[in-house]
């Protein structure tokens, strides 16, 4: 009933945001309980939508128009849809959001072997992004793929960032965590502590045009300082089959 889920080890400190409330939701699971019910429990009445089996999905609908239609979200037994139910109730307005824009990309070009360019920044946001609130040297840093200066020389500014990952995909993922998993960053407000606050501001931030453009890092996260034991070690960073060098230079707007 929950392939993965024993396997998860929640002293991971990327996972320090998710803890008090998947692992609740795990043991619950592993228990014996159905993930959606078990997600469920953790909603509030006004919660924007409830997790129903996937069998509920209506055959021929699209996953994301219906959760649009019906404000309930297919829910597979497993680590995947384990860590997307996660990411509803971490970030509500976010997830409500973004499946507005999926649904609205969708009922404009309907259904295709290649996405559009909105629908695609969509998907690479829900399956793969992580939140970024950093300093500007630290930004550029990362924007311009200069990773000595990224996480050795500006190493004492990550005490003053925060990193959420929210890719589900992701996620998944580093329950088996391998030095070259990537996440595609995007930067939110300084000014917005603590993941309501964010979930509040990403929700307003999003766009189709924003997403179509693609406006993200892409950050070896086990380079991320504190995440993983062997990034203090000497020449972590010259491994250039992870730590690649720019195609451009440049830093881009977001």
């Amino acid at each position: 009933m929950a392939p993965g889920l024993d396997a998860i080890d929640w002293a991971a400190p990327w996972l320090a945001p998710w803890q008090a409330k998947g692992q609740e939701v795990a043991l619950q699971v592993l228990a014996g309980q159905s993930c959606a019910i078990a997600l469920n429990a953790h909603c509030t009445p006004e919660f924007p939508v409830r997790f129903v089996l996937h069998e509920s999905l209506p055959a021929g609908e699209a996953y994301e128009a219906f959760i649009f239609r019906s404000r309930q979200v297919p829910t597979r037994e497993g680590l995947h849809d384990f860590f997307n139910g996660l990411c509803w109730l971490h970030f509500p307005r976010t997830k409500t959001r973004l499946n507005a824009l999926q649904a609205e990309q969708i009922a404009h070009s309907g259904i295709h072997s290649v996405r559009g360019p909105a629908r695609d920044g969509s998907t690479v946001f829900d399956e793969n992004a992580a939140f970024l609130q950093a300093p500007d040297p630290l930004w550029h840093a990362l924007v311009a793929k200069d990773w000595v200066r990224l996480f050795v020389t500006l190493r004492p500014l990550w005490a003053q960032t925060q990193l959420v990952l929210f890719g589900h995909s992701l996620l998944e993922k580093l329950v088996q965590p391998r030095k070259g998993m990537t996440a595609h960053v995007y930067r939110a407000h300084p000014r917005a502590p603590g993941l309501a606050a964010m979930d509040a501001w990403m929700a307003h931030d999003l766009s189709a045009e924003k997403l179509a453009a693609k406006p993200f890092a892409h950050l070896p996260v086990l380079g991320v300082p504190g995440w993983w034991a062997a990034n203090g070690t000497p020449g972590f960073y010259q491994d250039a089959t992870v730590f690649r060098a720019p195609r451009t230079p440049g830093v881009p707007s977001v």
